[in-house]
């Protein structure tokens, strides 16, 4: 689960400032504030850690990928070629890092790693993008275990320059007739394998490369545009990774979990079968009375979704009720499909819904954050971006009843008044109150009040007047 994360120089961010990530972490902004930017940011370092090109600093999308930045010039702060992206990030693991050095026998054991690295252009002809540092932190707790660091040299003569080693708290020794410096790293966060063969005890840094791609390859994205609902899907005996950024794999993923149990933190608490939970959310939301997926016939690997709506005696298929449905069940089951450990980026969750199932929707997410599954709490990281008013104020309403703790939330705003622009924390205080409350946050309620009661006292006055000519005679 991400702890802290801090962007600089990342399209329209100058500097996000350390953003304390929770259990739910939400972004709020107006449209174009750059609040997508963070979410795309690690959607980014997620599709370069599963890209194939190991040399590659930043794999910047294809028409395939969840994101498609173009090209480091784009995505660069104010799009200048001399400014370099830096970002740093912490994380938990879910088992601690277990380090033995074969030289002096000590042991080192922590179960948090902060990431921090820094990538430009080169100073060369080609100008492609290269690392210039980055560093490995191990944590047990808050007491800093070790680290290990890559520093760009400069050579004088290219540009290019050469990597240099630093390491605390753990003595790197080398191979005796080994070369000391080298050139390349893999992708942005890897160390090069000659820095294992040039040691005798560098084994580990490949255990931290390790942990770092199970922290991105645990991220799934939810994009804001879901696919339209069908009558009819097809499904191979195949489990999908998850629903797809637009929820394409949702009934897939339902069909490959059917054996699955997860137990609630509201009532039922026994463990629920997967798709009794898909129904019951459904239900909780005011959506429907009734939900199942059905082969056509057997032998076949067609099935239909079929909803029976809210005081409806017929079952009808998931095309013929409203849209809000099909919007929304891809959110659901990505939340209880996803398995342990998981960290899900959803944009605009809400969307087309109305604003009782948007208040119901903060409900589902305090479950999924709270579910257990074969004994053990699934550990669901959710970051959300979200225009929704309903779904802060029902998370500030549950935050007041102690149904989730404070610490477990945490709510940003992209403010786009200051130049540039910057991203500040909602100050939720242990009553559900936010205590810094922005300007025009959803839009001037107050504003709206003051006009519209205005508007009237007008309207009374002019219809009092006009009645009293009548009211002469």
């Amino acid at each position: 689960m991400l702890k802290q994360l801090r962007i600089q120089n990342f399209k329209g961010w100058k500097d996000t400032g350390t953003i304390r990530m929770a259990p739910i972490t939400l972004f709020f902004g107006a449209n174009s504030s750059g609040k997508s930017s963070i979410g795309q940011f690690l959607m980014l370092l997620k599709q370069t850690v599963e890209s194939q090109d190991r040399k590659a600093v930043f794999f910047t999308g294809n028409e395939k990928s969840a994101v498609e930045l173009g090209s480091f010039r784009t995505m660069v702060f104010q799009r200048n070629p001399l400014k370099k992206i830096e970002f740093q990030y912490c994380w938990t693991l879910p088992e601690p890092l277990k380090i033995n050095d074969p030289v002096s026998e000590k042991r080192f054991s922590g179960n948090v790693i902060a990431f921090k690295a820094t990538a430009g252009l080169t100073d060369s002809i080609e100008q492609i993008p290269s690392i210039n540092d980055f560093s490995y932190t191990l944590f047990s707790g808050d007491q800093q275990i070790l680290k290990v660091s890559l520093e760009k040299q400069p050579d004088g003569k290219n540009g290019f320059g050469q990597y240099h080693t630093v390491a605390e708290q753990y003595n790197l020794v080398r191979q005796k007739g080994r070369p000391w410096a080298f050139k390349e790293v893999i992708r942005f966060y890897g160390f090069p394998d000659e820095m294992v063969a040039y040691h005798q005890n560098a084994d580990f840094v490949q255990d931290m490369s390790l942990t770092h791609e199970n922290l991105f390859r645990s991220i799934s994205y939810l994009g804001p545009l879901r696919t339209k609902a069908k009558r009819l899907y097809h499904w191979w005996d195949t489990k999908p990774e998850s629903v797809g950024y637009s929820g394409e794999h949702t009934v897939a993923a339902i069909l490959a979990s059917r054996k699955r149990k997860i137990v609630l933190s509201s009532k039922p608490r026994r463990a629920l079968p997967f798709e009794e939970i898909i129904a019951l959310k459904l239900k909780e939301m005011g959506l429907i009375d009734e939900f199942k997926v059905s082969p056509i016939a057997e032998a076949r690997q067609e099935y239909e979704v079929k909803i029976r709506t809210k005081g409806a005696d017929n079952w009808v298929d998931l095309p013929d009720v409203g849209f809000g449905i099909s919007q929304v069940l891809p959110v659901l089951v990505q939340c209880f499909y996803a398995p342990a450990n998981s960290i899900i980026i959803m944009e605009q969750p809400e969307i087309h819904l109305h604003p009782s199932a948007q208040s119901a929707l903060a409900d589902v997410m305090i479950d999924v954050i709270n579910s257990r599954e074969n004994g053990k709490n699934r550990n669901i990281q959710l970051i959300i971006e979200t225009h929704s008013e309903h779904f802060l104020k029902r998370l500030q309403r549950r935050i007041a009843e102690e149904a989730i703790a404070q610490d477990a939330v945490s709510a940003w705003f992209a403010n786009i008044t200051t130049t540039p622009a910057s991203l500040e924390p909602l100050q939720i205080d242990s009553f559900g109150n936010i205590l810094n409350w922005p300007d025009n946050f959803f839009g001037d309620e107050m504003g709206d009040i003051a006009a519209h009661a205005k508007a009237a006292l007008k309207k009374r006055m002019q219809l009092q007047v006009n009645e009293k000519p009548e009211m002469l005679e």
